[in-house]
């Protein structure tokens, strides 16, 4: 079909009879007086019916215009009953015009005048510029109670979605959150544990360390006659002298020109210093060792000797002896070198006129002991063995070394 408008007003094309019905085909139609767009051409429907057929499944009505005031509504008019026309310029899908020939549209508000122009009313159709084509369908015109289209759901859906994500992951970081809290509680917890327990553990440790001190003072104040011997022995040798045999054993440090110093009692090596002669001899097991009388001291029974070899000095007791204190004797009593035997501090004695002072121990001696060492417990020389009472036993006699170190100054 063809549809057009002319070029001015609202009135029938040119080439139309102004009573509006259709030309016939045979007719030929006049040539229009100057160009523009026909109207639309709506057929009638062939069956004879008054009222078009109802629209089309599928094809909601829509409303149509208003109808202005004072104009009366006819057949052929509108479409089928309780489907208005659709508002614009062009048929409604499905529905067919109305019979009695084409229907003019009017602009918004406007209803198409009657199929007779004879009962059009004075003044229609009004002047005015033609209305603009309004679409049959699509968007702008929502019709109640419709399903909204896939791509607004897709977006409420993603929205929804979106908004369940975030609360999920802040419900996340809110737990982890929580537990790292919770972790780091604990782990300050365990530092004050671990704190107060090496804490403890250092206290104790130094009860220990106490305790260790205490015991090795107590090891060391209990009397091992073995471990002394066994530290003694290699500084105390047989001397011989002349026809005389006694004992002798290094003390101090080493000699100012090389060798070692020891001690011994004068009256060894008296005969040999009376007649003149210095040099006497150090004997130990196989070995035999050259020594030098470098001094005496007659009134205390002491005699200085010096020796080439070095051999390891004993050191002398700084404290004070006192009675009841255990003490091993080392010499070659009879000759018999090594010799061990122990005993305790009988009593200190005070010197008496002409003599020097005096140890009184009761470990066994013998001829031969004369210049052996006194030792205590902490294998420290405490004095110089010199002589035994005769005609008793338990009783020995020793010169205390610290006179023999003032008197020498070697120790």
């Amino acid at each position: 079909m063809t549809a057009g408008y002319g070029s001015a007003g609202y009135g029938p094309a040119d080439g139309e009879p102004a009573d509006g019905r259709p030309r016939d085909a045979e007719t030929p139609a006049p040539a229009p007086d100057r160009p523009g767009p026909l109207p639309p051409r709506i057929e009638p429907p062939r069956t004879g019916s008054a009222w078009p057929a109802a629209p089309a499944p599928g094809v909601p009505a829509q409303p149509g215009p208003p109808v202005p005031p004072g104009v009366p509504t006819q057949p052929g008019a509108f479409a089928h009953p309780g489907v208005p026309a659709q508002p614009g310029a062009f048929e409604q899908s499905g529905v067919p015009a109305q019979p009695g020939g084409p229907v003019q549209m009017g602009g918004p508000g406007v209803l198409p005048h009657p199929a007779n122009p004879a009962a059009a009313p004075a003044g229609w159709p009004p002047a005015g510029p033609p209305a603009p084509a309004w679409p049959a369908s699509g968007p702008g015109y929502p019709v109640p109670g419709a399903v909204p289209p896939p791509r607004a759901r897709r977006r409420r859906w993603l929205t929804v979605t979106a908004a369940l994500v975030v609360l999920v992951l802040a419900g996340l970081a809110g737990f982890q959150a929580y537990q790292i809290d919770r972790l780091t509680d604990r782990l300050a917890a365990t530092d004050r544990r671990l704190a107060e327990a090496q804490s403890g553990d250092g206290s104790r440790f130094d009860g220990l360390e106490k305790r260790a001190e205490a015991l090795e003072k107590q090891a060391g104040a209990t009397f091992n006659p073995e471990a002394v011997a066994s530290a003694v022995l290699p500084s105390v040798f047989r001397v011989r002298a002349g026809q005389f045999t006694g004992t002798a054993f290094a003390i101090g440090k080493p000699a100012a020109g090389g060798g070692t110093n020891l001690f011994t009692n004068f009256h060894v090596v008296e005969a040999v210093w009376d007649s003149g002669g210095r040099e006497v001899f150090l004997e130990r097991t196989d070995q035999r060792f050259p020594a030098t009388i470098v001094k005496v001291d007659k009134t205390n029974d002491i005699a200085h000797l010096r020796t080439t070899g070095k051999f390891s000095g004993l050191a002398a007791a700084p404290d004070a002896l006192k009675s009841g204190q255990q003490i091993v004797v080392v010499g070659a009593p009879l000759g018999l070198e090594d010799s061990v035997t122990t005993g305790v501090v009988s009593a200190i004695r005070k010197a008496e006129p002409g003599g020097p002072p005096a140890i009184q121990f009761d470990a066994p001696i013998n001829p031969g002991n004369s210049g052996g060492p006194v030792i205590n417990g902490n294998k420290q020389v405490v004095g110089i063995a010199t002589a035994k009472a005769r005609d008793a036993e338990g009783i020995g006699l020793a010169v205390p070394i610290k006179t023999a170190c003032d008197g020498f100054k070697i120790c």
